[in-house]
């Protein structure tokens, strides 16, 4: 005679009535605080995001002091939006051929965050791209009112050049320059080489929020263009990889789904409760460092390991210098620079520099972080 030890369906509510029961708590609180915070938007640049990389505070700023705020995401919307005033563009190389020159005749303000080429040379033939590096706290080198009042700013990203004396440079680095204002009869166009200073994690540091505010709100009326992949895939005649799968499969994708669910569910069901069991063997924590090391050796990725070991370094600096873990790269180098006695520029190579080419400068750059390392405990 057997004794079937299969759970029946008492025994299977009983057991899942308590992580269902939470799971509904969870989706009801979660629905409570979504209802409550009314519609939302997302996306990098977008003026009603309020994530790190959304730019909702600076909206909230610019709305405060009566600038009249449109935001647009497509190139007829822009059009029929744009008649005078200030238009930003977050992403100008998006935006469908011939589209921005169209624009910059509409608006009296033109401001375009790293633009290409391409972009350039619709608004601004003038300038040119001249690279790209990091973003970073620059300071201004120029009279231009923004830039003037603002003092530092998170800037950076691409690097820009301009052949017309008119043309106004702001926040130089490395012999180029991460703003540049032309202005003629046509309007103003302002380039920036990055957006850092117009989001909601940076707004609120250096000058950030005072260069966005003077530089967006120039004139009572901003249109704030976030062009969209769709929008240039229905002005290029192209369509999206989701238009080109045909309907029936679709179908047949979404009906495959819920067969994968019910049967995972179904397979979920357990007999008991899981059983722990001790790994027969210990590894050692070198052994996993050395493994990995190994296969960054062999992929050639020293750039990886580099940066391995710089985080390393900065975490065990910032322990000893008594910093938080989010100090900047500017509050980590002045303060290794005031005890080490090293200069600025050689601190930030060490910790913060390019990539080693080889092998070799891969293990002098160790060697450098151990000195700088030494010299911070002794001081």
């Amino acid at each position: 005679m057997s004794t079937s030890v299969s759970p029946d369906l008492r025994q299977v509510w009983r057991g899942a009535r308590v992580p269902l029961a939470i799971l509904l708590l969870i989706v009801i609180v979660a629905l409570a605080v979504v209802l409550s915070r009314g519609p939302q938007t997302s996306g990098d640049l977008e003026p009603g995001s309020y994530e790190p990389h959304g730019s909702h505070a600076l909206a909230h700023l610019l709305e405060q002091e009566g600038v009249g705020i449109t935001a647009v995401h497509s190139l007829a919307e822009a059009r029929s939006a744009a008649d005078g005033g200030t238009l930003l563009i977050t992403q100008p190389d998006l935006v469908p051929a011939n589209g921005i020159a169209e624009l910059r005749r509409r608006v009296a303000h033109l401001v375009l965050v790293a633009p290409g080429s391409s972009a350039l040379g619709q608004a601004a033939p003038e300038i040119s791209l001249a690279g790209a590096g990091s973003v970073g706290v620059l300071q201004p080198d120029c009279t231009v009112g923004a830039a003037a009042a603002a003092g530092p700013v998170t800037l950076g990203g691409n690097h820009y050049r301009s052949s017309d004396v008119r043309a106004r440079t702001c926040y130089p680095d490395r012999g180029a320059s991460t703003f540049v204002q032309l202005a003629d009869r046509s309007g103003t166009v302002t380039v920036l080489g990055a957006a850092d200073a117009l989001t909601n994690d940076k707004v609120a540091t250096e000058g950030n929020a005072a260069f966005g505010m003077r530089l967006l709100g120039d004139h009572q009326k901003l249109v704030w263009y976030v062009p969209s992949i769709e929008d240039l895939a229905a002005h290029s005649g192209k369509k999206s990889f989701f238009e080109l799968i045909p309907a029936g499969w679709r179908y047949g994708a979404f009906t495959a789904g819920i067969a994968v669910v019910l049967l995972a569910l179904w397979r979920a069901r357990r007999l008991g409760p899981v059983v722990r069991e001790p790994l027969p063997i210990a590894v050692r924590s070198a052994e996993t460092a050395e493994g990995r090391a190994r296969l960054y050796r062999r992929g050639g990725a020293t750039g990886h390991a580099a940066e391995t070991l710089r985080e390393a370094a900065r975490a065990r600096l910032r322990t000893r210098l008594g910093l938080p873990r989010d100090a900047g790269p500017p509050a980590i180098v002045e303060t290794v620079s005031a005890r080490t006695g090293r200069a600025p520029s050689a601190v930030g190579a060490v910790l913060y520099g390019g990539p080693p080419p080889d092998e070799a400068a891969l293990v002098r750059l160790a060697d450098e972080l151990d000195a700088v390392e030494r010299e911070v405990e002794r001081s």
